[in-house]
């Protein structure tokens, strides 16, 4: 019987620091954010309906998306992001439920589903449980200024496009704070773990 955790967050609060976690322990991360990249490829089917929908211009030299240019157009226009979500998530959800049937098939205990938008996008049906990686708002905020290099601005504008982190929080089976060190991160994956066997 095969345990499917369903692994969120907000944006930069440490998901993928706590998914490296799981892979440490040979446990498979299927990352929605990996597979949405390979399924706009160019070629794939909703790279061709996000050409027709959102026009050439979002396109680089090589054809290839230009994933900034079309961030700005959808963080901005919450219409268009919300047709630029209709194109990607079902292509998403039907390749990370491929991958999950052949964890599955091959009986591995755990399978975690590592999707940023699980709550927001009512997938919390593939799974059966969720994990929330937590940090208070202004850790949040700091840390994706230091990592994208952005304006406060711009970063605000990225973390309420999301629910936020507290919201999450209280939707989840388990929460994973993240404020502190890797080792007690560590340690509150563990015991969760240990709780869901």
């Amino acid at each position: 019987m095969t345990v499917t955790i369903g692994l969120t967050g907000s944006i930069a609060t440490g998901k993928s620091t706590v998914a490296s976690m799981f892979k440490d322990l040979d446990i498979p991360v299927i990352d929605a954010d990996v597979i949405s990249r390979q399924v706009v490829q160019i070629g794939e089917e909703a790279y061709q309906e996000i050409v027709a929908t959102f026009g050439e211009n979002i396109l680089q030299e090589d054809q290839s998306l230009d994933r900034k240019k079309l961030g700005s157009i959808v963080f901005a226009d919450e219409k268009k992001r919300q047709q630029l979500n209709q194109i990607v998530h079902p292509a998403v959800r039907g390749r990370m439920l491929e991958l999950k049937e052949s964890y599955l098939n091959k009986g591995e205990p755990i399978v975690v589903l590592d999707i940023p938008l699980l709550f927001e996008s009512k997938l919390t049906y593939l799974v059966d449980c969720t994990i929330v990686v937590y940090v208070d708002e202004e850790t949040q905020l700091k840390r994706l200024i230091e990592r994208d290099q952005s304006s406060r601005k711009e970063a605000l504008q990225r973390i309420q496009s999301q629910l936020s982190v507290k919201e999450k929080a209280a939707l989840a089976d388990f929460v994973i704070d993240n404020s502190a060190s890797l080792q007690q991160t560590k340690e509150q994956l563990q015991t969760i773990l240990d709780q869901i066997k």
